[in-house]
């Protein structure tokens, strides 16, 4: 793999700059000798509510980093809305909302002091900041909880108050891995309510999850990623074809085994 990205084609720039709230060209990581994303092109639709599925270890996560200019890819481009995120990263990053998985907050803030930090450093008028806090709060249904330090936050509650901090500044494009891990139901009902009315709105959502039922009742797009590799992409309807998601996944991901050798697991 070389470190210099390939320059994008006339058809490229059109597709970056006008259908396409992200779009990835020859995306492509290593960690040692492991290959983690090889290689990866992917057209997400502005206003389309993106699935991005995939085992473990599928290469998921780092292409989301890659895309969003939390890591730095060794080949390949990302543009959000046209722009390029490594060439001009701060314009790009102004018109994303991430969640990442597994990045620390700074959890020593309370709640409100977290959600009002990320307004802030956006550049928003603090009065602004301070209603949109509120309101995010309640959609949340974290205001009892605004002013308990993040540190002694639940899971499930410091997944909602770090959406509520990538939503703050009301982005274009909203990059969520796995947002719904540890969140009880009514609050997933509640976030996925959220979701919906931002697509519907115009906001594009690109969701990485394990949940293949999710991903069919909540996307109107998925792409099925493993070994760092694209298997397919496009309209949930067209993915899945007759089957279910989560069937055509097995399908498409292999490794699905047997119960043989198991006969002693049995109570009866």
């Amino acid at each position: 793999m070389t470190s210099q990205p390939v320059a994008p084609d006339s058809s490229d720039r059109d597709t970056v700059a006008g259908r396409s709230a992200l779009a990835l060209r020859g995306l492509a990581k290593r960690f040692g000798d492991k290959i983690a994303v090889n290689g990866i092109d992917l057209d997400v639709p502005v206003g389309s509510f993106y699935g991005l599925v995939g085992p473990n270890g599928a290469g998921k996560t780092t292409t989301l980093s890659m895309a969003t200019g939390l890591l730095r890819p060794e080949n390949g481009q990302a543009w959000v809305h046209g722009v390029d995120v490594w060439q001009n990263p701060l314009k790009a990053k102004k018109l994303m909302g991430i969640l990442p998985d597994g990045v620390r907050l700074f959890d020593r803030l309370t709640g409100e002091q977290l959600v009002t930090y990320a307004g802030l450093l956006r550049g928003m008028d603090r009065e602004e900041v301070t209603s949109r806090v509120g309101d995010l709060l309640r959609a949340l249904d974290l205001t009892n909880d605004a002013g308990t330090l993040v540190v002694d936050y639940s899971a499930g509650m410091t997944k909602k108050i770090a959406l509520a901090s990538a939503l703050i500044h009301a982005p274009r494009l909203l990059v969520l891995d796995e947002p719904f891990e540890s969140v009880d139901p009514v609050s997933a009902a509640n976030i996925r309510d959220i979701l919906s009315s931002y697509v519907a709105s115009g906001g594009t959502v690109i969701v990485s999850s394990h949940v293949m039922d999710l991903v069919q009742r909540m996307c109107d797009h998925v792409a099925v990623i493993a070994a760092g590799t694209v298997l397919a992409a496009g309209t949930v309807d067209a993915v899945r074809g007759e089957a279910s998601l989560e069937d055509r996944f097995v399908e498409l991901v292999g490794g699905r085994n047997t119960a043989e050798g198991l006969a002693w697991l049995r109570t009866l």
